[in-house]
């Protein structure tokens, strides 16, 4: 199997003002970044109109939402929001769903908060009708355009990970702190998710792009960075925190090893990072191309 080329995206939580949105975009684009990303949070930018404005800034850069909520939509209505989000930023769309787990953005969206097995039943109902309406010709709302958005789906889950491994294009794996239990190895947490996303993709497995987020890049480790690392992730050890996969630590040859060796060994190929970060995870690419 050929390798698959590197990609790298960049989640904005925060627009400012028009003017500063769109040179945020200009300068992800600049940094040589192929993804800008926005994540469906309520106090982050609605994801949409985002996209479309971030559209009109550049050229080249694709616009993906990392992830929607898909407890907040209708899969009409989300269909609708995508076929013309696609169209309006000229086919440069990339749809990225999760099933949604902040508790109090439900509640102050007014939507009951369901168990964790009715919203991966809820995301999966989601991803087989976008498939199913796309899929039809006459099917209103529809598609403009040919190929349709790629999907990626996040998460961490079995279930999550199972409709990931067999209906999206593109798998996402979160940041795997909330999910480290205390004395496991995160490394190995990440080897046995993509052993499961294989197992359950089978013969697609070769097909799928493979997408890490990374919480943190610090080039030059030093003990107020890693403090500050460190209170995100109280439940782990200083042992732990460092071996998250999510974590990159420098200098910048080790941090390209370390990518070389993910996708080497998990076929990680696509890495999304923090816009707090986007200025020296840029050194980063620019040493892999």
């Amino acid at each position: 199997m050929p390798t698959r080329p590197f990609r790298f995206g960049v989640s904005v939580p925060a627009i400012g003002s028009r003017s500063a949105w769109q040179a945020k975009a200009r300068q992800a684009e600049d940094l040589g970044y192929d993804v800008l990303q926005v994540p469906d949070h309520l106090g982050a930018p609605a994801p949409f109109p985002a996209l479309v404005s971030a559209a009109d800034a550049t050229t080249t850069l694709r616009l993906g939402t990392l992830v929607l909520n898909a407890g907040f939509y209708r899969p009409a209505l989300l269909a609708r929001d995508i076929a013309d989000t696609d169209l309006l930023t000229d086919g440069r769309l990339e749809v990225g769903l999760g099933d949604g787990y902040v508790e109090d953005e439900f509640r102050t969206a007014e939507l009951p908060y369901p168990p964790a097995e009715e919203r991966a039943v809820n995301l999966a109902h989601t991803v087989a009708e976008l498939h199913r309406m796309f899929a039809t010709p006459d099917q209103l709302p529809k598609i403009h355009r040919s190929p349709t958005p790629p999907l990626l789906v996040a998460g961490l889950d079995n279930p999550t990970l199972r409709l990931a491994a067999r209906e999206a294009d593109i798998v996402g794996f979160p940041v795997m702190a909330l999910t480290t239990p205390p004395g496991a190895d995160p490394q190995q947490t990440l080897t046995d998710r993509v052993a499961y996303v294989r197992a359950e993709a089978g013969a697609r497995f070769g097909a799928l792009e493979l997408n890490l987020f990374v919480a943190a890049v610090i080039l030059t480790p030093t003990p107020a960075a890693l403090t500050r690392v460190r209170r995100k992730s109280p439940n782990l050890t200083e042992d732990q925190v460092l071996r998250l996969p999510q974590i990159l630590t420098g200098p910048v040859p080790r941090i390209t090893e370390t990518l070389h060796r993910y996708r080497d060994t998990h076929g990680l190929s696509y890495f999304s990072v923090r816009a707090e970060h986007m200025t020296d995870f840029a050194e980063v690419i620019n040493a892999l191309r």
